[in-house]
């Protein structure tokens, strides 16, 4: 990922593809350690609601219909954690 500067949502789309769940401060650190971009929280949390937008499901191959984004809240009980619901065929 280091040479080609990827924007927010392609960041948030790879990390978030393998179906594990993260809070926005662990993509924060996730994506500053591999791509050396540093985002804060609100963008983070702008670039996972972006994955239920139309042009994100088309560039993404997310499916056309139904909730893409699955949020659970934390067990100590501060904030919630996201997973990305792809489907079978996006697995990759």
């Amino acid at each position: 990922m280091k040479n080609k500067k990827l924007s927010l949502d392609e960041c948030v789309y790879r990390f978030m593809r393998g179906g594990s769940y993260w809070t926005f401060w662990e993509l924060r650190d996730a994506i500053g350690s591999v791509t050396g971009q540093w985002f804060g929280e609100p963008s983070i949390s702008a670039a996972i609601r972006n994955m239920r937008k139309d042009y994100a499901r088309e560039q993404f191959e997310l499916p056309k219909f139904g909730e893409v984004i699955e949020k659970k809240r934390r067990v100590d009980g501060k904030g919630y954690k996201y997973k990305l619901n792809i489907g079978e065929k996006n697995g990759r």
